[in-house]
Order: structure tokens, then sequence, then C-alpha cells
């Protein structure tokens, strides 16, 4: 999968996609990060890539033009390619929209500065606008960072566990069970004993039922959307859920 990223800050990128399951990813073929600097398209001698707003008011605009020349330059050979705008305007990033992009084999991601973007941008060239969630950061390079990293979790290959992303909290509507490790017990705090039994159904009934009470206790509004089976929905009633969030 190719990520194909325009900033106005190209060396935030490099340390952390250079880095452990990113850069395995990427020497294995398996994803491309492409970063593009914004200013690259910027006309005259000092690239300007900001400028005041129209009407006045607080903060830098982003140009239209640095912008739209950078995208229809980049994906002039592809341009049904999805491009998403990092914005706090946008639908809020989940697990399931990350599942949604890892089917695609190349996406863009615009990373705004200054005050925000000259609505033209958003009008004729993108085609999703997503947010990490609801406050404003002083750049898209997190969130780019943020999606590049979630949607590759999800490429087959990424993960040393094939199956690792179907666990993850979030990714069936539920918080992920908890996890041990080595020693089995430590200042005497133990490991529970069904995951040292070698008994692989209970240990399965187990880890349901933790992600289950887990999730009632710090994301009960998970359970409205959740994939929950009668034998679920018993065990949540006898913890007290009404089914209700």
């Amino acid at each position: 999968m190719r990520f194909d990223v325009f900033t106005l800050l190209p060396d935030v990128f490099d340390a952390y996609l250079n880095a452990s399951i990113l850069q395995r990813a990427s020497e294995n073929q398996l994803i491309e990060t492409h970063v593009h600097n914004i200013r690259d398209w910027a006309a005259g001698k000092h690239h300007v890539t900001d400028e005041p707003p129209y009407g006045g008011g607080g903060g830098m605009v982003m140009k239209v033009e640095p912008v739209i020349l950078a995208l229809e330059s980049v994906f002039a050979d592809d341009p049904g390619c999805p491009i998403i705008m990092l914005t706090p305007q946008g639908r809020q990033f989940d697990q399931q929209i990350a599942q949604s992009y890892a089917a695609y084999p190349r996406i863009g991601l615009v990373c705004g500065r200054y005050e925000g973007f000259d609505e033209r941008i958003r009008e004729h060239a993108i085609t999703d606008e997503i947010s990490i969630g609801d406050y404003v950061l002083t750049g898209g390079e997190l969130p780019a960072l943020i999606l590049i990293d979630a949607i590759s979790r999800n490429l087959s290959g990424v993960l040393g566990d094939p199956t690792g992303a179907l666990d993850d909290s979030h990714a069936n509507g539920l918080l992920e069970y908890p996890h041990y490790t080595r020693p089995a017990v430590f200042r005497g705090w133990s490991v529970p004993e069904v995951l040292l039994s070698g008994h692989h159904a209970e240990i399965e009934k187990w880890r349901r039922r933790q992600s289950l009470q887990r999730t009632l206790e710090k994301r009960p509004d998970l359970l409205q959307n959740a994939q929950l089976s009668e034998t679920d929905r018993d065990y949540l009633r006898s913890l007290g859920w009404t089914g209700q969030t």
C-alpha cells in the first residue's frame, strides 16, 4: 500500500516511519510512504504557502495554489485515489475507518498548518476529512502518522501475528482482554490460573468475558453497536448491564 503525505514539515515523519513495525513493513515492501513538501509547488522566490484570510481575523490560511498543484502533480496518474484532509472538522477516526482504508492500494494525506485551509481545497480536491479527536493540534502531521500506523496494522503481513489486528481493542467493537507474560508470579501478583491451564476453550471463554467486562466498565457506549451473542448478553446482564448506555 502506498501513502502520499503532503506537508510543510516533511522531516517530522522520518523517525517514526523508520522504526519498529512500520520500518519492517516498508523493508518488506508491504507499505511505501512518500512525503511531499507542499512548498515545492509554491510560486516565487520565498515559496509562500500562507496568506491572511479575506475578511480579516487572526491567523494565516494555507494557500489554495500550492496544495492543488501538488495534488494534481502527484496524482496525475491516479485521479481516483482517495485524498484525506486531516482536520478537526472531519469525521472522527476509528478502527472501522482504518480497516476500510486498508482495502485501498493508495491514499493521500493532506496535513494542514496555521489557521486552516483555503476552503477551495476542501471543495475541489478532498474526498474525505478525518479528525483524530475533539481537540486542535498545531498541524496535521501527527494525525497523518496515526492514520498510517492504524491502517498499516490491518494489512496482511505487517504484524507478526497474522490475526493480531483482529484481536485489537475496537477491532470487533469491544475493548481487548488483559494480557500477561512471564513470570507467573511477581511480588505476589499472580497470572490468572486459567491462562496457565493449557485449556484453550476455557482461555477463549475467559478472554471474551474479560473483554466484555472491560468494555462495560470503561466504554459502555461501545456495547450499543458491538456484535454480541445471547451468551454475551447474559454475561453482561450478570454484571449489571441493562442493555442501555
